[in-house]
């Protein structure tokens, strides 16, 4: 998955607003306690990152 494709999925899912707010603030134990835009950073697949956002925040499977 291309990171623009994450992030179009990311602004889908929460909106471009909360989307930023989420990859910036919001810590995810499954990225290793990362935020979304550290665990980017860090070099972590964002296929990964978006499976753990999913799971974290419920996005029914149809979305995922």
């Amino acid at each position: 998955m291309r990171l623009t494709h994450f992030r179009q999925l990311m602004a889908e899912e929460f909106g471009s607003v909360r989307a930023g707010s989420l990859a910036a603030d919001h810590v995810i134990a499954d990225l290793g306690g990362r935020t979304v835009d550290q665990a980017l950073e860090a070099g972590i697949d964002p296929k990964d990152v978006w499976r753990a956002v999913c799971a974290t925040f419920e996005v029914p499977a149809e979305r995922r």
